[in-house]
């Protein structure tokens, strides 16, 4: 600012208003004379104490630049990547590892592996391009198409709300291209916040037009009473029962459906090898659900359940769930990664005395956990498989019975501590009920299972309420 012009132009003011008071000569206009001196002498040191213009200091704020992004944003779970033949999942601030700020969970096809380069939104505006880094993950099973991070860094001075990825180191508009907006924006830095849950359960890929309502609402309700505040399921297809179930749940918050149409862009294998059922993707894209799932709860859940549809991961000695990992991290302080040891329940060997066989259910599609109590001994001198209870922010990539890549440590958890619950068809052969073992935990909570089974079943209208006595 011009000093000289600030006090020119109070010059011309004062002997203008001189002037005009002179000829009034009158003590009043000598009294306005003076307050409008004093008010000039003070503007005027405003104006040079602050280093501002008058005419700065009069002027309208200017206009902000027009947004020129995101221009479109994806509104699926499944986003195929231009120009190439790869899809896009998801994208969250990720810090944890050095030099990189951005994870995009994708589903990658392995012999197509090109530079790509992350594009940000700034506030509406266009970064810079930076390059990426992609890790495919290590169990591929076979299968062309596999779950893949791609890490990129934030430009400098770029609040970035959206990304989305080019093949070109040129910066350029992307007007044809999706952007996918940027989760976890608060994990960005150390600060540590109150978590929205304790306990999420992340259920991956219901596929094949699966109807099993009655499993899935008694696992639902005995999570419920174990602690689990969150239930996230990948929904690709289901029966028109468990449809209506689903839907109920979600309304009332406890479930989360995240639609998984990944049959309208693959060809999705039914089973876990390529080379046993062939298929572009293992398990209809299991394996990106699952990390998907993390990170989605990472920023707001402390523990995360990975099992599938009919598995649940029942504390032996806790009567709920977070006595149990209050206790294990107390015992484990570093540990990240707790592994449950799957035990089967065959459905095809029934609790004779049907205690629990109860015929209003009848009508009701799959079958009845509580009257299956036998479970199979482990062959152990196999491969015998766990299910997850993780940390999600000590884990980095993780697979269906193990963590691929974690900062914490981890421990196999004693199946007299946890085990899984996992009533299924048999894995060795057909056993009759003196050759298993009778465990009847689930029937420990029966009291409070049943009545909450059936109000959930009535909610959906899957079952008649029953009339008052």
């Amino acid at each position: 600012m011009s000093l000289t012009v600030v006090c020119i132009s109070a010059s011309v003011w004062e002997s203008t208003l001189f002037g005009q008071m002179k000829k009034a000569k009158e003590p009043r206009g000598k009294l306005f004379f003076l307050f409008v001196s004093t008010m000039v002498s003070t503007i005027i040191f405003i104006l040079y104490v602050t280093g501002t213009s008058p005419v700065e200091y009069f002027s309208p704020p200017r206009p902000e630049p027009p947004k020129i992004c995101p221009v479109g944003t994806a509104e699926h779970t499944i986003t195929p990547l231009n120009n190439t033949d790869h899809f896009l999942v998801s994208a969250f601030m990720d810090q944890r590892v050095k030099g990189f700020d951005l994870r995009i969970i994708s589903i990658f096809k392995t012999n197509s592996a090109k530079p790509l380069y992350c594009l940000f939104c700034c506030a509406g505006q266009l970064s810079n391009t930076t390059p990426t880094n992609i890790l495919q993950h290590t169990e591929k099973f076979g299968f062309l198409f596999v779950t893949a991070d791609i890490m990129c860094q934030i430009p400098q001075n770029c609040n970035a709300t959206h990304v989305t990825l080019q093949t070109k180191p040129e910066r350029v508009k992307a007007l044809d291209q999706l952007w996918l907006p940027i989760r976890n924006q608060k994990t960005k830095g150390n600060e540590e916040k109150k978590l929205q849950f304790n306990f999420t359960v992340c259920i991956s890929n219901l596929f094949g037009g699966i109807n099993n309502v009655l499993q899935f609402v008694q696992t639902l309700e005995m999570y419920r009473l174990l602690g689990v505040d969150r239930v996230v399921i990948y929904n690709t297809s289901c029966g028109p029962e468990l449809d209506l179930l689903l839907k109920s749940y979600s309304r009332t918050g406890f479930l989360e459906i995240v639609p998984w149409p990944i049959d309208l862009f693959l060809s999705p294998s039914w089973g876990w090898l390529y080379s046993l059922s062939g298929g572009d993707v293992h398990y209809f894209g299991q394996l990106a659900t699952l990390n998907e799932c993390v990170y989605r709860s990472m920023d707001r859940s402390r523990y995360v359940l990975l099992n599938d549809i009919d598995e649940i991961i029942m504390p032996y000695q806790h009567n709920n769930l977070m006595s149990l990992m209050n206790t294990l991290q107390q015992q484990h302080p570093k540990t990240g990664v707790f592994l449950i040891e799957n035990h089967v329940f065959p459905k095809t060997v029934f609790e004779p005395s049907k205690r629990f066989h109860l015929p209003k259910w009848d009508e009701v599609p799959g079958f009845n956990i509580l009257e299956h109590i036998y479970r199979e001994d482990p062959d152990r001198t196999k491969y015998h498989p766990h299910k997850l209870i993780v940390q999600p922010r000590l884990v980095e990539q993780v697979s269906v019975h193990d963590v691929l890549k974690a900062f914490g440590t981890t421990y196999k958890v004693p199946p007299d501590v946890c085990r899984i619950i996992h009533v299924r068809g048999s894995l060795r052969g057909k056993l009759d009920a003196k050759e298993l073992n009778e465990d009847t935990r689930l029937w420990d909570f029966h009291e409070k299972l049943i009545p909450n089974v059936d109000k959930a079943l009535e909610r959906a209208g899957l079952l008649r309420s029953e009339p008052a006595l």
